[in-house]
């Protein structure tokens, strides 16, 4: 059974159908080199404690927010995070506001994981709810760690072997990121 959730987990987190959440990896990780690995661990984290926070309450049902909801803030947070790789300098940015948004970020999309987990569970099989949440949340960080390896190898390829320069990656990867979330949250809204 444990199996079974981590494998759920890792397969919706990489759902093309569902990309949203591959989206908002991508738009994470790609202002990020292999050399500022622990920067990325930290901000990944911080992303990671948010989700599960409200993974486990929402699956629980300690909170509950409209799936509607959830679904049209989830590309909203992807849009702010791709304006803000825009907008600021990595390098001189306050990582700070990063780790507090990612945080913030990972609570909206933890409701969203919910979602499919919940429409994942197996009736009479309450007792193994903490064991579904647990493998379910594993394969959705592995599957994470999986997006957060290929863009980096993706920003290596392009930074160091097509010497394209940093900005223009960065620049180039936030606006597709912001086209397809405009794209998702106007079929959202029809």
């Amino acid at each position: 059974m444990f199996n079974l959730y981590l494998q759920l987990g890792f397969e919706h987190l990489l759902d093309l159908a569902a990309y949203d959440h591959l989206l908002f990896v991508i738009a994470l990780t790609v202002v990020y080199q292999l050399s500022e690995w622990k920067k990325l661990l930290v901000l990944v984290t911080a992303f990671t404690i948010g989700h599960s926070i409200t993974l486990a309450l929402a699956v629980l049902d300690i909170i509950q927010f409209p799936k509607e909801v959830i679904e049209w803030l989830i590309p909203v947070t992807i849009l702010l995070t791709a304006i803000y790789n825009l907008i600021t300098n990595n390098n001189i940015s306050k990582l700070n506001v990063k780790y507090i948004a990612a945080l913030f970020f990972g609570l909206i999309h933890g409701m969203g994981f919910s979602s499919f987990l919940k429409s994942a569970l197996m009736p009479g099989e309450e007792h193994l709810l903490v064991w579904q949440l647990l493998a379910f949340n594993l394969g959705i960080e592995v599957g994470q760690l999986l997006i957060v390896g290929v863009v980096l190898l993706a920003n290596f390829i392009v930074l160091n072997i097509f010497k394209l320069k940093k900005r223009n990656w960065i620049i180039l990867v936030n606006t597709v990121v912001m086209i397809l979330c405009i794209w998702i949250m106007s079929g959202l809204l029809e």
